[in-house]
């Protein structure tokens, strides 16, 4: 039951206010002075309070200062019997809901205070959301527990309470948005905006409107003055994802940002300036495109002051099980379903597949097979997965005699030892195979 304190020294407007409220299903609280007042508000602590604004002991203003400081979310609604403009403004700017005078109508009344639960009610459902939200990016979710995945964890915990520049480098799908969400949500800065630009997905002219507004009249669409993200994110982040993706002549003013905290917008005269901290990523190498003219250096070595490298998932198959939990623990939730069994045989194929596009495509998978699953059980023939493709070729040049001798123990595992049919699919006689055997060290 919602509760309401009236608080009002006239007998009569307490008894007629606390009557129509109890009908109308309130637990009702009164008290005739400001002292008695604050007293029942610490005993009770009410949802509102109807605050007469002259009371014989108390300045009703003072005591609506005194319950916004403690209990800033109470609503307080004024009443007065004069209506008195600088008295209204004093209490508004306090932070009373409405200001209502004396005679009440019980009908504005009412729908203040109808108005004030439902503001209640959305402040609460909102606080929950934020509150899943940074749950889902707290380093408790990024999932690992490999020597690499460590020091990423070292590095978040280090960074989080800085202003430093970071620079994410991994693979398509590793996570590097997740790791700069860590970074934000475990900051002091927190409750400030995050906001993510995909440089790669937004033409030039658009990126540069983007990241620091435009005047109106800038260009021919630009029919009013509009914020950038330098300048919405405040004191929060600013994650530019795909750095590796802007042109030249932007990567010059990103520079100039970053090196003197100020901008200005697009056919705009004023200076701002930017308190947000930068966390860029992408899966490009960024050494190679200096080397091509394509990065500049200068602003390589001011995004990274702290450098985060994502391994990709098949660098780090140990973490491969304690990732396949996580993810059908969530994808269960969000589908309604309880398909947690994976047995033995199909967690060794998922460590064995060379998951290119890394997290993300492992999740991909288990989504699909969640959704197929006719039981609890997650089954291989439910995995969109191709089989792995070995290759003899090893990914650093090397001398042709060991790609040989890799060939070769390929081809005796797979007749599984027979020299003969070895011998048939390589085109040598058995000698030279023997010889080869002996020479490279195989085994059958």
């Amino acid at each position: 039951m919602k509760s309401v304190l009236i608080v009002d020294d006239d007998p009569l407007i307490r008894k007629t206010l606390s009557s129509h409220l109890q009908k109308k299903g309130f637990e009702v609280y009164l008290a005739e002075m400001g002292e008695e007042g604050l007293r029942m508000f610490g005993e009770h602590s009410p949802e509102i309070v109807l605050l007469d604004i002259r009371l014989p002991d108390a300045d009703g203003i003072e005591l609506l200062r005194t319950i916004k400081e403690s209990h800033k979310k109470t609503t307080v609604i004024v009443m007065t019997a004069y209506d008195d403009m600088r008295t209204t403004v004093d209490a508004i700017k306090l932070g009373a809901f409405e200001y209502l005078v004396k005679p009440l109508d019980f009908i504005d009344l009412d729908l203040t205070v109808e108005k004030a639960l439902q503001v209640q009610a959305l402040e609460e459902k909102v606080k929950h959301l934020v509150g899943e939200k940074q749950k889902e990016y707290t380093i408790d979710n990024i999932i690992g527990r490999s020597p690499q995945m460590r020091e990423v964890f070292k590095l978040i915990g280090s960074v989080a309470n800085t202003r430093t520049n970071i620079l994410i480098q991994g693979e398509s799908g590793t996570g590097k948005e997740l790791v700069a969400k860590a970074i934000h949500y475990n900051s002091p800065y927190r409750d400030e905006p995050f906001i993510v630009i995909n440089c790669s997905a937004i033409s030039d002219t658009l990126l540069e409107s983007e990241l620091f507004g435009h005047a109106k009249g800038a260009f021919t669409d630009a029919v009013s003055e509009t914020k950038g993200k330098f300048e919405i994110a405040g004191r929060g982040t600013l994650f530019l994802d795909e750095i590796g993706d802007i042109s030249p002549n932007l990567q010059s003013k990103l520079l100039r940002v970053i090196e003197t905290r100020d901008f200005m917008k697009v056919g705009g005269e004023k200076i701002l300036k930017t308190e947000a901290r930068i966390i860029a990523a992408t899966n490009h190498d960024l050494k190679a495109l200096i080397e091509k003219g394509r990065f500049r250096e200068d602003l390589y070595y001011r995004l990274k002051v702290v450098e985060i490298f994502l391994p990709p998932l098949r660098e780090r198959k140990e973490d491969i099980p304690e990732l396949v939990a996580y993810l059908l623990e969530k994808i269960n939730r969000e589908l309604r379903k309880n398909v947690r069994k994976v047995p033995a045989e199909v967690m060794e194929f998922l460590k064995e597949m060379p998951w290119r596009g890394n997290v993300r495509e492992l999740e991909n998978a288990l989504t699909r097979a969640v959704i197929l699953a006719k039981g609890d059980v997650v089954l291989k023939e439910n995995l969109p997965l191709e089989p792995v493709q070995k290759t003899f070729l090893p990914a650093e040049q090397v001398p042709l005699n060991e790609v040989e001798r890799a060939y070769i123990q390929h081809v005796l595992d797979s007749v599984h030892g027979n020299k003969s049919r070895a011998c048939r699919i390589l085109h040598i006689s058995r000698p030279t195979l023997d010889k080869k055997i002996k020479d490279f060290g195989l085994k059958r």
